[in-house]
């Protein structure tokens, strides 16, 4: 459970920065070059290539190098883990929630019947 915990550290640590998130969706079009990803940001490539090297580490993205080009690509397995961990809260908050309008029903019955 702690790696898991540790896994989803870092896959939202890697969304929480725009650049990062701009990256991602840029790579949901199709792969692209490292130069191509950098374009439309106001940053020198050092710079560019830190959030590169954050969402490789995470698992979001995949590089490879041909010739001179680095061409990255999106990965799956962060999604899933995303999805997964969104259902399961989605399945406690759901839980919690129908307790709540259980009870609130019920108060409310219990008021209107004295």
């Amino acid at each position: 459970m702690a790696q898991y915990s540790e896994q989803l550290d870092g896959i939202f640590q890697a969304l929480a920065d725009p650049t990062r998130r701009a990256v991602l969706g840029r790579l949901g079009k199709g792969p692209a070059s490292i130069s191509e990803l950098a374009k439309p940001f106001d940053m020198a490539l050092p710079s560019f290539m830190k959030h590169i090297h954050l969402l490789e580490e995470s698992g979001w993205i995949q590089t490879r190098k041909e010739g001179r080009v680095r061409t990255c690509a999106l990965q799956k397995k962060p999604f899933a883990a995303v999805e997964t961990w969104l259902t399961e809260q989605r399945s406690l908050w759901e839980g919690r929630t129908d307790r709540l309008e259980l009870f609130v029903t019920t108060l409310q019955k219990k008021e209107e019947s004295e």
